[in-house]
């Protein structure tokens, strides 16, 4: 519990509740986690509360979106250099078709593409892995 009031207190964001109940789940996955997964390990959790808990978060750099193939959006912490200023996050998402799990790969960073076409901006860029998690594939 401390560290989730460190990373609240250092982004300058009330310790509520329910916002100390999710970063908690986010400190402890090794995976990203959707929507539904934090409502199921947080019983009687408010939807209007944890879909702006997700938001603020996301914007304050403290969880990024796991985007990993399918429709369902997960979000995962973001790495310690990410602030709300700057998301970092330039890593590769595993998704295991087995399982469902999305991780991040840290040490897979995504391309830096160096010919884009004059006018355009590139604002992201995703790179997605899909097939079967070491666990899986045993």
């Amino acid at each position: 519990m401390e560290r989730s009031l460190e990373v609240l207190k250092s982004n300058g964001l009330s310790k509520t509740e329910s916002r100390k109940r999710i970063l908690e789940l986010f400190l402890e996955s090794e995976n990203a986690l959707s929507i539904q997964a934090i409502e199921n390990k947080l019983e009687k959790i408010d939807r209007i509360t944890l879909y702006r808990t997700l938001k603020t978060f996301e914007a304050k750099g403290i969880i990024h979106k796991a985007l990993d193939g399918t429709h369902h959006p997960k979000y995962a912490m973001c790495e310690s250099q990410c602030n709300e200023h700057s998301h970092q996050d330039n890593h590769a998402h595993f998704h295991c078709t087995s399982c469902q799990q999305t991780i991040c790969l840290e040490s897979v960073t995504t391309p830096t593409i160096p010919d884009i076409p004059k006018g355009f901006q590139v604002k992201e860029t995703n790179l997605i892995l899909s097939g079967l998690c070491d666990t899986c594939s045993e």
